[in-house]
């Protein structure tokens, strides 16, 4: 079950695009929940009873508050609901970058573009619903992969850093097996994710954050090329 909210303040625009998900989603043969929303603000008005979205069609240029500034707004609540940007012009694709948006869609829509676009963010979906289970006192913890930032070795010791610090006894090399291939491992000591990577010195790794991750001799290059080709 997909929950996908359009936004969009042309009604024809919004119609269109709603039949075009709808036709993904029987072709597909996967459930969908849908909403459409003719503002931001009507958007957010609902948004602060009901986050449980995983995808947002959202159109860039709207009266009052646009696109953009709603992105934004996701992403300073640490929402991770996959955002597709639907444009008649090109002059946004900077900030799309900066809210993580998956892809900008030009107007008039073409249908073959969205639904390869919405098996993108599915798919991206799927790998994000991974999570790593750790035995702490007793119980065990689910931590989905979004949500760690890095895993750090000390002793016989790794604490993970998420929304907040687990430590276990364990070592990497355990821990390792469970995560998936937006995960890089820094020498001995460190597993950082790649998606949690605001930018790579030749001293450190900077996190989103604010964490710096110190780089072993000679892995600036190595972090470098994985993130491009993993990210």
């Amino acid at each position: 079950m997909y929950h996908l909210a359009v936004c969009d303040d042309t009604p024809a625009d919004l119609e269109l695009i709603l039949s075009m998900v709808r036709h993904w989603a029987d072709t597909r043969g996967v459930e969908i929940q849908t909403q459409t929303f003719p503002s931001a603000e009507t958007f957010l008005f609902h948004y602060a009873e009901d986050k449980q979205y995983d995808i947002l069609l959202l159109d860039v240029e709207m009266g009052g508050m646009d696109g953009v500034a709603l992105a934004k707004h996701l992403r300073q609540a640490k929402d991770p609901v996959q955002i597709v940007f639907i444009t008649g012009y090109s002059d946004y694709i900077a900030e799309g970058y900066e809210v993580s948006a998956l892809h900008y869609l030009m107007k008039p829509v073409k249908e073959e573009k969205l639904l390869a676009v919405l098996d993108r963010a599915a798919e991206r979906l799927r790998v994000e619903e991974r999570a790593l289970f750790l035995k702490l006192d007793g119980e065990m913890v689910r931590l989905p992969l979004r949500d760690i930032r890095y895993l750090e070795v000390q002793q016989n010791y790794v604490t993970v850093h998420a929304g907040q610090d687990y430590t276990l006894k364990s070592t990497l090399a355990k821990l390792a097996g469970d995560l998936d291939e937006r995960f890089f491992q820094l020498g001995r000591s460190y597993i950082v994710n790649l998606h949690c990577i605001q930018r790579v010195t030749r001293q450190a790794a900077v996190l989103q954050s604010g964490d710096q991750i110190p780089l072993p001799r000679g892995y600036y290059d190595k972090l470098n090329r994985a993130i491009i080709e993993r990210c």
